[in-house]
């Protein structure tokens, strides 16, 4: 707590003065993030650090494993977060970032570990999926590093898949005023890789390069014909 209270001293006598500015316009005219980012709890991944972000830029939501559950009416934080994010603050871009040495994903590859942890064990089953993908589509000869690893990069996939299934994202992908994005951050190097969603894969991020995205508003397209007031009938695809 020592270190937490210098830090406060330290923001307040240092940082905020040259910033003081930017916090009272923030105050009076409210935040306009540029994107949500979901990402792990782990206290080695900073969003803000990685992305060098400043106040306001981002809005965060952290949680063990970076996990998006499915859309349920049951209220949950992740779930309010993305639909606020989305429909209040009008965010275009929305984030799941994974990392390396995730210990939810270990937890995942070694069930043992969470024998203890009854609450992060039930959690966690909205991971069960890329645990599978891994078990059964990977070579059995990984190593257990590796295979954490690939565990934390299908989690990435899943938990976009689980994006959709909520209805704010669903209907701001169809009518493409929002962008799915994967992201996995190396520790160890400080790299992050972008997940091609055309290519289902992941790629280094390149300076200069456009950027992959995961899934994009133009590919959820309307394609149930319908009939116009005039009783012209068309295919919305093509409106």
């Amino acid at each position: 707590m020592d270190d937490l209270l210098k830090g406060i001293s330290n923001f307040r006598e240092a940082v905020f003065p040259d910033n003081s500015a930017l916090y009272q316009k923030l105050a009076r005219e409210g935040q306009k993030p540029q994107a949500l980012i979901i990402s792990c709890a782990d206290s080695r991944v900073m969003p803000e650090t990685i992305t060098q972000s400043g106040p306001g830029e981002l809005f965060v939501c952290r949680n063990a494993g970076n996990i998006v559950p499915p859309f349920q009416t049951m209220n949950g934080g992740v779930s309010s977060a993305i639909e606020y994010a989305v429909i209040a603050l009008g965010v275009r871009d929305i984030i799941v970032c994974g990392h390396s040495d995730c210990g939810a994903m270990k937890g995942l590859c070694h069930p043992e570990l969470l024998a203890p942890m009854p609450n992060v064990a039930a959690w966690l089953k909205h991971s069960h999926a890329a645990h599978s993908i891994v078990c059964e589509a990977y070579p059995p000869t990984l190593e257990d590093k590796e295979k954490i690893r690939a565990v934390a990069m299908e989690n990435v996939v899943v938990q976009l898949d689980h994006l959709r299934t909520h209805p704010s994202v669903a209907a701001k992908l169809a009518k493409g005023e929002v962008t799915l994005h994967g992201w996995f951050f190396d520790i160890e190097t400080g790299s992050v890789l972008i997940y091609d969603g055309a290519a289902s894969r992941f790629t280094e991020l390149e300076d200069g390069q456009p950027l992959a995205v995961a899934v994009s508003g133009r590919d959820v397209p309307q394609v149930i014909p319908f009939r116009r007031k005039n009783g012209a009938e068309r295919a919305a695809l093509n409106v």
